[in-house]
Formats: C-alpha cells, structure tokens, sequence
C-alpha cells in the first residue's frame, strides 16, 4: 500500500508540473487550475491504462513483426507509444476542465510533450519515489506515535569482509600498491 501511495503521489505532483509546463509552452492548451484534477486523471491512465495498452498493443504488433526489418520494428514500437500517449492525452481532455484548439498544437504535440516528460520522469522515479517514501515514513510515524522503521541492511558478503580488513591494516592505498609490486 505504502509503495503505492507513494508512486502515485510523486507521479502526481510530476504530472502537474508537466502539465502547467505544457499550458504555459504551447498557446493552444489550457490547463490553469484544472492541472490538479487532470493531474489525477493522468496519474491513472499513467498508471493502470498506459500499461494494459502497451502490453495489448505490442502483443499484437509482435505477431507480425516477423515480417518487418529492424528498423520497421522500431518504427512500429514508437508508433505504439505515441498511441498510447494519445489516448491517454485524449482521456484526460475529455474527463477534465483542460480545453484544446487547434489539430497538431492541441492533439498530435501533447503526447509527445508528455512522453518527453515521462522520459524525464523515468530517469528521476527512483530518487523521487525514496523521497516521497521519507516523507511518507515520517509522518506516519508522526500521526501513529512509531518510529520510522530502520532501512534493512544486507548481510556483508566475504568479498567485503575480507575489503575492510584489507584496509584496516594500516597502510595507505599508495603503500599497499608499492607492497603489491613487491
């Protein structure tokens, strides 16, 4: 539950963020306060729709990809996400308050914004879901009275028992080099 509260809260606020950027680049999409219940709908296409179309459509596009070259098959996998980020896009239009005009600079460059966004979003979800999940643990254990609980360690493998008497001996990393050449 906790894991994911925390996705869906990181990926909320990127999406907002996303979405603000968007209404400010591109004239012809207008988000304003509806970015924070459009955001919501976006985090769950994100999260439950996006994935269910990509597993649907790339078990379908694998059926016939025997027929197509390298670079065919890259092609269709782009083909495919951008579909994806068109729904997704479209879904959300239609289920908030964000208004579009216009056919490329409200529909067709949208997706594309957010697939850039989620692109950056990917490289960042691993910090920002461990400090989503600190600020998660904190206040729970505020609001239940606990502490937060202690980060499991794993055990020390050999190799680094044997790496950190290796560097008790006393000997600077020069010394043990010139030891070594001996």
């Amino acid at each position: 539950m906790r894991n994911a509260i925390v996705r869906f809260a990181a990926l909320y606020v990127f999406n907002v963020a996303v979405l603000l950027v968007l209404g400010l680049v591109l004239p012809s999409v207008q988000v304003g306060w509806n970015a924070l219940w459009a955001s919501v709908i976006l985090t769950v296409a994100a999260l439950a729709l996006k994935p269910w179309l990509l597993r649907r459509f790339r078990s379908s596009a694998a059926k016939s990809a025997d027929e197509r070259s390298g670079f065919g098959e890259k092609l269709v996998q782009y083909a495919i996400v951008f579909l994806v980020e068109l729904i997704v896009w479209v879904a959300t239009v239609l289920l908030s308050g964000v208004s579009v005009r216009g056919f490329f600079w409200g529909w067709v460059l949208p997706p594309v914004v957010l697939l850039i966004g989620w692109v950056i979003y990917d490289r960042f979800d691993d910090r920002l879901r461990a400090k989503a999940g600190e600020v998660y643990d904190a206040t729970s254990a505020k609001i239940t009275g606990k502490s937060a609980p202690a980060a499991p360690t794993a055990p020390d493998s050999p190799a680094t028992k044997a790496g950190r008497a290796e560097l008790d001996d006393g000997l600077t990393p020069e010394q043990r080099r010139m030891l070594e050449d001996l």
